[in-house]
């Protein structure tokens, strides 16, 4: 299915917010996760279907000083 990615558009096989990230290498990255615009929680992604068009949004922590 076409989902966009960090607003580009990627073709992922995946069912769930969690398989999608897998298929990104996602899988054990700490990241906060949008699915058009609304926050999921990692504790959600398992149970949260995604579908065609869907727009995800994914955040890694940045260190620094």
């Amino acid at each position: 299915m076409r989902l966009v990615i960090n607003g580009e558009a990627r073709e992922v096989e995946a069912m769930t917010l969690a398989a999608a990230l897998e298929s990104l290498d996602y899988g054990e990255a700490k990241v906060a996760t949008a699915l058009n615009g609304e926050f999921v929680p990692a504790r959600a992604r398992a149970t949260t279907p995604v579908n065609d068009g869907d727009r995800i949004e994914i955040l890694a922590p940045r260190q620094g000083g």
